[in-house]
């Protein structure tokens, strides 16, 4: 694959607008998380008070998701990205102001970052879900490349970078309220998409019914229930402490500014985009799941480095080779959600996806404050790595989690389903982040 074919899904134009919303919001949600985590540490100065934030945060999210999945699929993909974008934007934008004039509290962080968990929960699956309606399957992988190239360049290059220098220039609630500015962008350019027809007929089916097609889907594919497990453990113990115990090391231990953690996340942000772009160039390789489950047992290890880090280099080198190979795994999982999951289906699946890889990062979270006052923060960093690396290794040897590599990519995703709508029937009465 030649190098310019990463840029072929760009003739699209809906695809370059679907680009550019989600870039911007992108650089605006890397900016956010330093400002987040410097502003709850200059409150507190608490670990254990970040990781409540940050657990309220995930909560909604968890929440919502079934129902932002159900929606994606019954509703204009693009009004519920709009609605979530400007849902979003309040919200953070209410905290900017706050801080800004000096009367942010504890409390307000706390109620409002909940609303933002909600529209994250509407807008993940819809965005997942639209990108094949946009582009044809041949192109699902470059623009996936593409997508990877881009989404580390803005939250983990640009907007780190970004956010590290408004943070110590301005403060963090200029950061908050340059977040709220990138969500207004994104609802104007996903505005400018073409309208697409719902995929499924919401006046002739159930809420209940719609959730146990795409639950069925996935309890009958294994390479599908299997992957979002290792999801589900290995982020239950490396999440929480990345999120909060990477700038707990920095600003209490290590005595660095918030420049520091920026930087640390750009380096991240740089080997994510070269792990894009050698897959873009590449494309997948044969035994593509086998790949995809190495590159993330071998990331999450690469996490424990952080808890030996005694500078700022160190946790560069450490989360730039993270990142290539989370980037890369990322890329050829959602290829595989995009190829072999049914179109109609996409949204809910995509929801499940999540529901599932984050439904216990509200307790990783709640865990980490109590672990690190117990262990220690380095501690903490090195057992959650090496834990996750083993369990999502483990994992790959479940029967039938490598049958897409054997079998190959169907012409269309409903050919996975030769009986899948007589299973669906019958499943459906009794429900996608690294990744």
């Amino acid at each position: 694959m030649s190098r310019p074919r990463i840029f072929e899904p760009l003739r699209q134009r809906d695809f370059v607008r679907w680009t550019v919303a989600a870039s911007v919001s992108l650089l605006g949600d890397g900016i956010f998380v330093v400002a987040l985590a410097w502003q709850v540490l200059e409150l507190t100065g608490s670990a254990t008070k970040l990781a409540l934030v940050f657990a309220v945060w995930t909560l909604p999210n968890v929440a919502f998701l079934l129902v932002g999945g159900v929606m994606s699929d019954r509703m204009d993909r693009r009004r519920v990205m709009i609605a979530a974008d400007l849902l979003r934007a309040g919200a953070i934008g209410t905290i900017g102001v706050l801080s800004v004039i000096g009367s942010l509290e504890l409390w307000h962080v706390l109620v409002l970052i909940g609303f933002m968990g909600i529209g994250d929960a509407f807008f993940n699956p819809a965005s997942t879900a639209l990108v094949p309606d946009l582009l044809g399957p041949d192109d699902l992988v470059q623009a996936n490349a593409f997508g990877g190239m881009m989404r580390p360049l803005m939250l983990r290059f640009l907007g780190p970078a970004a956010g590290g220098f408004l943070v110590a220039g301005l403060g963090a609630g200029w950061a908050f309220i340059a977040d709220a500015g990138t969500f207004l962008v994104s609802a104007v350019a996903v505005a400018l998409i073409a309208p697409r027809p719902p995929s499924v007929d919401a006046a002739a089916r159930s809420f209940r019914r719609e959730l146990g097609e795409g639950w069925g889907f996935v309890r009958r594919n294994p390479w599908c229930w299997a992957t979002l497990i290792a999801a589900l453990l290995s982020l239950l113990t490396f999440y929480g402490p990345l999120e909060v115990l990477l700038p707990f090391r920095l600003k209490e231990e290590l005595g660095e500014g918030p420049e520091a953690l920026g930087v640390i996340l750009a380096s991240g942000g740089v080997g994510a985009i070269l792990g894009a772009v050698i897959l873009g160039a590449r494309g997948l390789p044969r035994r593509f799941v086998t790949f995809m489950y190495a590159c993330w047992a071998i990331g999450v290890l690469a996490i424990g480095v952080l808890g030996f880090m005694t500078s700022v280099w160190q946790g560069v080198l450490a989360f730039f080779f993270m990142q290539i190979l989370f980037e890369m795994g990322t890329v050829v999982w959602v290829t595989m959600m995009q190829r072999l999951v049914p179109r109609r289906l996409l949204g809910r699946v995509t929801s499940l996806d999540w529901l599932v890889s984050i439904g216990l990062v509200p307790l990783s979270f709640a865990l980490t404050g109590p672990a690190a006052v117990a262990f220690g923060p380095a501690a903490v960093l090195i057992g959650g790595a090496t834990i996750a690396g083993v369990v999502t290794a483990l994992l790959l040897f479940v029967p039938g989690v490598r049958d897409p590599e054997r079998r190959g990519w169907p012409e269309e995703p409903d050919q996975m389903m030769p009986s899948a709508e007589s299973s669906a029937s019958s499943s459906s009465e009794r429900p996608s982040s690294p990744r």
